[in-house]
């Protein structure tokens, strides 16, 4: 198979350069799913507490680091699940997210949902990631 990975925007959906609508896989590879990731660097310190843009960063570069354990990088993305705490500025969060996804050729499908809180309250948001990598 040519290109196991197929991303489709449908007539009839919305398009949109910063996210797909749906996102196909097919044939042999790697499925990398990568657990919900927020604010913390790997000395276990929350950066950018109260500030969603500087917790956005951290948490893109987690997923960058998680990416490339697996021998991936965010052109390998097919899906992102993004929580945000209510009262955040979700397109604050979004302008630093696409710094790391603006250069891939096909971004991934993306849900948002605003939460009431995460697991520790200095969290504004919090990201987890399912990638790809063909064989």
């Amino acid at each position: 198979m040519k290109n196991p990975i197929k991303f489709i925007n449908p007539e009839g959906l919305m398009k949109n350069p910063a996210f797909s609508q749906v996102v196909t896989t097919q044939g042999r590879g790697k499925t990398i799913y990568i657990g919900g990731q927020n604010a913390v660097n790997g000395q276990r310190e929350i950066i950018g507490k109260g500030d969603i843009t500087l917790q956005t960063d951290q948490v893109m570069n987690n997923l960058g680091v998680a990416l490339k354990a697996c021998n991936a990088d965010f052109e390998n993305l097919i899906k992102l699940n993004i929580h945000i705490v209510h009262g955040q500025n979700a397109y604050s969060a979004f302008e630093v997210s696409q710094k790391f996804l603006a250069n891939i050729s096909n971004p991934p499908i993306i849900t948002v949902l605003f939460v009431s809180g995460l697991i520790n309250d200095d969290f504004l948001i919090e990201i987890n990631a399912t990638a790809f990598v063909p064989d």
